[in-house]
C-alpha cells in the first residue's frame, strides 16, 4: 500500500481551473527520470479531477493500478492518488484530517488566494509519510487488523497444544463436555474423512 501524492486545491466555482495550494509527493519509486514527469502527471490529473468533483463529494477515479481519491469541502478539495490496495474508507479518513488540518494551519486565508502553492505547509509532507500505513489514517482499520492479529495467535496457540503429543482423539474421548452422540459423529467424521486423504 502506498500513498504516492497529497494535494490541497481551491476549486473555483466559476469552472476555471483549480488552484493549488499545498502538494506533497514521494516519486522514489519512480525511475530516476520518469519523476519530473510523474510529478507534472500528478498535478494535471489533480486538477482534472478537482474540477469535476462538485463541493460536499467524495469520488474515487481509477486509472491502472492507481485510484485518485477526492473529497471537495465546499471549495477546499484534498486529493489523494493511492495504489490500489490502499482502503477506500482509509483514504477518505486521510482526505478528511489534511482538510481539518489545512482549515486548523490556515483559516479561511485560502479563499483569497490566486496563484499555485502560495502558502508553505510542511505538514503535508509528514502526513504522505506517516499514513503510508493505513491504519494511522482510519482507527477502525487498526483495531481490525489487531483483531486479525489475535485471531492468529489464537490459532498457532490451539496448533501448538497438538503438537505437544496431545492428539484431538484422546482429549475427546477424555472430554465430559461432549455427549457419546457427539463423540461417535467425531470418530464417524474422522473415519469417512481418513478414506479420502492422498498419500
Amino acid at each position: 500500500m502506498k500513498i504516492t501524492a497529497l494535494m490541497v486545491l481551491k476549486c473555483n466555482p466559476e469552472g476555471s481551473d483549480p488552484v493549488i495550494l499545498a502538494n506533497a509527493s514521494d516519486v522514489s519509486h519512480f525511475g530516476y527520470f520518469q519523476r519530473s514527469s510523474v510529478k507534472e502527471f500528478i498535478v494535471f490529473v489533480g486538477r482534472t479531477v478537482a474540477k469535476r468533483n462538485p463541493p460536499g463529494q467524495r469520488q474515487s477515479v481509477q486509472h491502472e493500478e492507481y485510484k485518485v481519491h477526492s473529497y471537495n469541502r465546499n471549495g477546499l478539495c484534498a486529493l489523494g492518488f493511492m495504489d490500489d490496495h490502499y482502503p477506500v474508507r482509509s483514504a477518505f479518513s486521510l482526505l478528511n484530517q489534511v482538510l481539518d488540518e489545512y482549515l486548523k494551519n490556515f483559516g479561511e486565508s485560502w479563499k483569497t488566494v490566486q496563484s499555485d502553492n502560495a502558502q508553505p505547509w510542511p505538514y503535508l509532507n509528514e502526513a504522505l509519510a506517516k499514513f503510508q500505513d493505513p491504519a494511522e489514517a482510519d482507527k477502525l482499520f487498526k483495531i481490525q487488523r489487531e483483531l486479525d492479529e489475535t485471531k492468529i495467535i489464537l490459532h498457532k496457540t490451539i496448533d501448538s497444544v497438538l503438537e505437544r503429543g496431545e492428539k484431538l482423539d484422546s482429549l475427546v474421548e477424555k472430554s465430559s463436555d461432549l455427549s457419546a452422540a457427539s463423540q461417535m459423529f467425531y470418530k464417524q467424521a474422522k473415519k469417512t474423512n481418513s478414506c479420502c486423504t492422498i498419500l
